[in-house]
């Protein structure tokens, strides 16, 4: 295949390729001539766009926000809105609708907008999201979130994807923008409590919390139309038109996406990868954002004091995606997530057979700390499994499918415990570790790759 073809396939194949597109071994020898995009292009490669990789952290930054106040808000939310933790399912439900969007849609825009325009998307929906949930009734609440999950789809994935292809360590760079995710998560938890109880007396204090996440995203917006005005305002290169039109270029791109999709579809690969993801943040979103409602309720702790348990779960999670990255890039990446699965099964099981509410809060802590490395050790081998091409698409798809798992779980979860008690979290939780390890023992080995 020549130098050619092979860079038409790549720009066809994700709009961000001015970070990966190859280098020809022997300059001279190359039939095609560098324009001085070209040179741009080989120059980008070389240096490691801080600007962008600050926004996507950011951007992660934004969703963990988002995740980690809801847990803390849900006494709130059932009190305010006069409800049981079945109708709390339904915001897990749109959430995972959500998801469910953006990985139906997300191939086919992939093949026609920009990474700076698919961002840009993503940070909008997301800022839009949070305008709805101040005021209004339960269903305009529970609709936002199928917006803020669309748009963490769309630009989150997008941005894990960009970072991933980067060629500079890109498994340092994930455990960063992961890492910002965690922080986000760890703040989240800080802000909901202390503004839910800052007016005793007003039972919607806590809506509250949303004008705090409206500024924050609102610098998510100016993020990304600065970092990646390059790709904001531009169009896809293509191949020249043969006399059809635009119209018939556009419908390429499309049939294009849609048959690549359906190949990776078709990999084992990328389903057990998935299915690990799947599960796992299942298991870490219904322990964070479910048990300041079993503290309260089945352990009998204070709202005010219980809100913070949280915190310590997203801040060993934060410490541990900034501390394990290097020893498990180290020692290997598919062996030691194994040794983290089993931890996180044994520190499961210490948080929900022993009664002491402290104990529980540092097993949980504990629990966010080995299961931190999780994701961006997943995205790092995922990249090795898949050739370049295929990265965006199967990168992209693992990524929106692990963020419904983290909505559906917790929605099971509020629905079975309409009728069980929220007593049902821990055996969940248990077996959703369990089942992960097990998705994640079946992932190929890494082979050795050149590209």
């Amino acid at each position: 295949m020549s130098t050619t073809r092979a860079t038409v396939t790549e720009a066809q194949s994700y709009p961000m390729t001015e970070l990966r597109r190859p280098v020809p071994k022997d300059a001279e020898a190359s039939p095609v001539e560098e324009s001085p995009t070209d040179a741009q292009v080989v120059q980008s490669e070389a240096a490691t766009p801080v600007l962008k990789l600050i926004v996507a952290g950011y951007s992660f930054f934004c969703a963990g926000v988002n995740d980690g106040t809801l847990g803390p808000l849900i006494p709130y939310i059932i009190s305010s809105f006069s409800i049981g933790t079945g109708e709390i399912a339904i915001i897990y439900g749109v959430t995972f609708a959500g998801w469910l969007i953006a990985a139906i849609t997300n191939p086919v825009l992939t093949a026609h907008l920009t990474l700076g325009q698919l961002l840009g998307i993503g940070a909008v929906l997301q800022l839009a999201a949070h305008f709805l949930r101040p005021w209004g009734p339960l269903p305009l609440f529970c609709a936002a979130f199928l917006l803020q999950s669309l748009g963490m789809g769309y630009q989150d994935s997008h941005s894990n994807t960009f970072v991933g292809s980067l060629r500079n360590v890109p498994h340092r760079w994930l455990s960063f923008i992961h890492a910002c995710y965690a922080l986000g998560c760890f703040l989240g938890p800080l802000i909901a409590t202390a503004v839910a109880t800052s007016a005793p007396g007003d039972g919607d204090a806590w809506r509250r919390v949303y004008f705090v996440l409206i500024g924050i995203c609102t610098l998510n917006v100016v993020g990304v139309a600065v970092a990646f005005r390059d790709s904001l305002w531009s169009k896809l290169p293509h191949r020249p038109s043969n006399g059809n039109g635009s119209e018939g270029e556009e419908q390429k791109r499309s049939r294009a996406a849609l048959r690549g999709m359906a190949r990776l579809l078709k990999s084992r690969t990328l389903w057990l990868l998935s299915i690990f993801y799947f599960l796992t943040l299942g298991a870490n979103f219904t322990a964070g954002g479910w048990v300041v409602e079993f503290l309260t309720t089945v352990r009998g702790g204070d709202l005010a004091a219980a809100g913070y348990v949280p915190t310590g779960f997203y801040g060993g999670m934060l410490a541990g995606r900034l501390l394990l990255a290097e020893p498990t890039f180290r020692y290997g990446e598919q062996r030691m997530l194994l040794l983290y699965s089993a931890l996180c099964v044994a520190l499961q099981l210490v948080f929900w057979l022993q009664p002491n509410i402290v104990g529980s809060a540092v097993a949980l802590s504990f629990i966010g700390f080995f299961s931190g490395p999780f994701f961006a050790t997943g995205m790092s081998v995922a990249s090795k499994l898949f050739s370049r091409e295929d990265q965006p698409a199967a990168l992209g798809f693992v990524f929106v499918l692990a963020q419904a798992g983290g909505a559906i779980f917790p929605s099971v979860t509020g629905l079975i415990a309409t009728s069980a008690g929220v007593a049902v979290l821990q055996p969940i939780v248990l077996t959703l570790f369990v089942a992960g390890g097990i998705s994640w023992w079946l992932v190929p080995k890494v082979p050795q790759r050149s590209d």
